[in-house]
């Protein structure tokens, strides 16, 4: 592992080990004591201050293996927290949790380093009314409309486009909205972590994104704060710069067991189901600092893992009291090509309210929404009759549902290069349009087959 960068002032003191448990040290001092939060350094080992014991002695959680550590072993305090690189000069790079480079390029030549540990935005300052995050996605603007400036929960498992969807907001949010976007991975696997970065390159979007990554086989204490380091320098580029900040977390749960991992190993006793008795707190203090403000917004998507499907877990439900929509991928529509495989029905937003999205929105969400269930109803019929069994109503409703299915589908500019498909960029009063007119309509002219990847129903007059 890279050592962690200094901060530009040392105020350093000694201490010795007292004891090692695992990845916890004990830390004495003879003079003065280190405060939380504050970095120390044994050997080439960080250290992270997690509490106070007395008597000048400290508990501190490594990042970073133990080996080579043994009792009485110097120890020195730097005066400060983990600082990290902020500004231009991290954009397009892969860091850790210490901001330090894990791309194989030399460090980041920034101008300034901040602490990781900030306080959320004073209330005065925050942004009060709800706006909408447009991402020119079709499913996501139309059923479940992303808040700018709030948290957005990802759900979805291996192989259903959860990768490609990111990608393509990130891509959006670059080119269309000049904003920078941050890719968070909590216990990423290394080898999701290459493939990203390869893929971001190949999309062209990697120089406006910070990539940064507390990987599955690097101590708790790393998991746990790479959030935070993501979180302060997205708050340079919210706060400094005046620029909306795409922040996309993966996976939202791994920092809550991150946590739980750390918490177990200050010994402290586990509150229900095993979870650390600062779930809440430590959940609240990552997520109260993704807000919009009166400079800029950071607006956050978090893929989350929901342990064997039980939405009652502590985890998820914290979690779930954070958000503000819900997009779900259906491996169902994804084995039937419909991509993005948003479920309509199983994705939500509190910003579908006729007082945020106009009433016009609202209505036309809510009739594809009742068309697609009335479709799912009928299904079984289908299945065992025979279309040609249904009343003329219901045959109508199946057209018009199974066209919306295609018509919610779209090509994405980020997969451009292997589909042979240009991506397509859908403003919400085009999909508004187009899903009006279809639900409009009784007889089709074009086989429902037309719909399927085009942007708005502007495209369907080439095929005439």
């Amino acid at each position: 592992m890279i050592a962690a960068p200094r901060p530009d002032t040392e105020v350093e003191t000694d201490g010795r080990i007292a004891a090692i448990r695992g990845g916890v040290v004990d830390v004495v001092f003879d003079g003065a004591v280190p405060r939380i939060h504050d970095l120390l350094y044994a050997g080439e080992v960080a250290l992270e201050v997690s509490g106070l014991i007395g008597h000048g002695m400290v508990r501190a959680m490594a990042m970073a293996p133990v080996r080579g550590l043994g009792l009485g072993m110097r120890v020195r305090a730097t005066g400060g927290p983990i600082r990290v690189p902020v500004g231009d000069a991290v954009l397009g790079r892969m860091l850790d949790v210490f901001g330090a480079p894990i791309d194989g390029r030399p460090a980041p030549a920034a101008k300034e380093h901040r602490s990781i540990h900030q306080a959320p935005p004073k209330l005065s300052d925050r942004v009060l009314h709800s706006q909408i995050l447009e991402t020119g996605i079709k499913a996501i603007d139309l059923l479940s409309p992303i808040e700018r400036g709030g948290k957005t929960g990802l759900f979805g498992g291996a192989g259903v486009g959860k990768t490609v969807l990111i990608t393509e907001l990130i891509n959006n949010t670059v080119q269309h909205h000049k904003g920078v976007s941050l890719f968070c991975g909590i216990g990423e696997r290394s080898r999701e972590a290459e493939e990203l970065y390869r893929e971001m390159g190949e999309a062209g979007v990697r120089e406006k994104t910070v990539m940064l990554f507390g990987q599955m086989n690097e101590a708790p204490g790393v998991r746990f704060l790479v959030g935070n380091t993501a979180l302060t320098m997205a708050e340079y580029f919210r706060d400094d710069k005046g620029q909306d900040v795409l922040l996309l977390i993966d996976n939202i749960f791994r920092f809550v067991q991150a946590g739980s991992e750390v918490s177990g190993l200050m010994g402290r006793m586990p509150s229900r189901v095993g979870y650390q008795p600062t779930l809440a707190t430590e959940l609240a203090g990552l997520e109260e600092r993704i807000t919009s403000t009166k400079r800029g917004a950071i607006t956050s998507i978090q893929a989350v893992y929901v342990p064997a499907d039980d939405f009652t877990d502590p985890a998820a439900a914290h979690i779930f009291s954070h958000l503000s929509a819900s997009v779900v991928l259906s491996r169902k529509r994804a084995s039937e090509g419909l991509y993005p495989a948003v479920d309509p029905l199983a994705s939500a937003s509190v910003m579908l309210t006729p007082s945020v999205v106009g009433q016009r929105h609202y209505d036309i969400a809510r009739a594809v929404r009742r068309t697609l269930a009335e479709y799912e109803e009928l299904r079984d019929i289908i299945a065992m009759l025979g279309l040609e069994e249904l009343s003329s109503a219901d045959r109508a409703t199946v057209e018009r549902a199974r066209r919306l299915e295609r018509f919610l589908t779209q090509p994405f500019f980020t997969t451009g290069s292997f589909s042979g498909m240009e991506g397509k960029l859908v403003t919400i009063d085009e999909t508004l349009s187009g899903c009006e007119t279809i639900l409009a309509q009784t007889q089709f002219d074009l086989p429902e087959s037309a719909y399927y990847m085009i942007g708005g129903l502007n495209d369907l007059e080439a095929m005439k």
